[in-house]
């Protein structure tokens, strides 16, 4: 049988990728020698070679004191200035911008969170997709300032107005006395912060104490999904929806859903704009649907893959989530108290 010679990282590593340079893995080295593979063979773990970063990766021996120093000191003021400008109950704006909303659907519920969650959508992707002219424009970490402040103040809305109304609306169904339903809907709420987008880990970029990067990841949750925050938004929605059957949560979730779907493309024109060729070797072996590219042999998995979870990230993930579901009651009694 004829024998093809292909050399995937001598065709990337030459390629000329736009912004910064690819990355590869200790395992795909550029020094790696090619090997002959029959065209009807299926490639090999070894053979599947990086061109992305390691999600999730966290070296404590590279850390800065000075940097989360840093971080803390932006964090505390950040908080309280969103307090006091934003959610302090008779002086904040937010009242004001509930109350038009709330004035345009004429107190609708199901039409106010769908103008909430549509003038999120707008924000926070339309400034993601501006981010190259901004970031030119004014710098990158002057451009995360305006991007993160803004989409922290609309998301505060949406949570505490999707909280203190999740009851409003038409019933529609009632599953909540069916046994296992409660365990059920726990056990996806939990899996679905698991499937956050890795980027969302790198604390340092998203205060802009570290210079903002476009990353392209490929390990980890990656190898499951390559939108995994899309994923794990459908498994918060359909736990909800279980758990809370009326036409406001339907809506929510149509609006979360609507959004987080689009940036599935969003995402991929914004990467491939960027990384070129590397990106389009990420796609051919990932997918947007959970597990697809696994089981068409696309994305071989390594024997220690259960390793790309067992870090710090992961870790503290799974602690802010159990955290969350005990928070629960706090969290409704502050979001009664602001009364939006």
């Amino acid at each position: 049988m004829a024998q093809i010679f292909v050399c995937p990282v001598k065709a990337l590593t030459q390629a000329q990728i736009p912004g910064s340079p690819v990355t590869l893995s200790p395992l795909s080295s550029a020094d790696v020698s090619c090997r002959s593979a029959s065209n009807d063979t299926e490639p090999t773990t070894e053979q599947q070679l990086m061109v992305g970063e390691d999600a999730g990766a966290f070296d404590v021996e590279k850390q800065s004191t000075r940097s989360w120093a840093l971080f803390t000191g932006i964090l505390t003021v950040v908080l309280a200035a969103l307090y006091a400008l934003w959610i302090q109950p008779g002086a904040g704006l937010a009242d004001d911008y509930i109350a038009v909303l709330s004035g345009w659907s004429n107190g609708n519920p199901e039409v106010t969170i769908t103008l909430i969650l549509a003038i999120f959508a707008a924000y926070h992707s339309g400034l993601a997709g501006l981010r190259p002219q901004g970031e030119q424009l004014i710098g990158a970490r002057a451009y995360r300032v305006v991007f993160a402040a803004g989409s922290l103040m609309l998301a505060v809305v949406a949570l505490v107005y999707f909280i203190n109304h999740r009851y409003d609306g038409t019933p529609l169904w009632d599953f909540r006395g069916i046994q296992g339903v409660h365990e059920l809907v726990w056990v996806l709420n939990f899996i679905s912060f698991g499937f956050l987008y890795p980027s969302t880990f790198n604390l340092l970029e998203v205060a802009a104490v570290d210079k903002p990067q476009l990353h392209m990841w490929e390990s980890g949750i990656m190898r499951i999904s390559r939108h995994p925050q899309m994923v794990g938004q459908a498994l918060w929605c359909t736990a909800h929806l279980l758990w809370i059957g009326n036409s406001f949560m339907v809506v929510t979730s149509a609006g979360l859903m609507a959004h987080h779907l689009f940036g599935c493309w969003h995402g991929d024109r914004r990467l491939g704009a960027k990384y070129g060729a590397a990106y389009e070797a990420v796609k051919a072996r990932t997918s947007v649907f959970p597990f697809q590219a696994i089981w068409e042999g696309r994305q071989q998995l390594p024997a220690d893959y259960y390793k790309e979870f067992l870090r710090l990230p992961y870790l503290t993930i799974t602690a802010v989530t159990i955290g969350a579901y005990y928070s629960h009651p706090l969290m409704q009694t502050a979001s009664h108290y602001l009364n939006w």
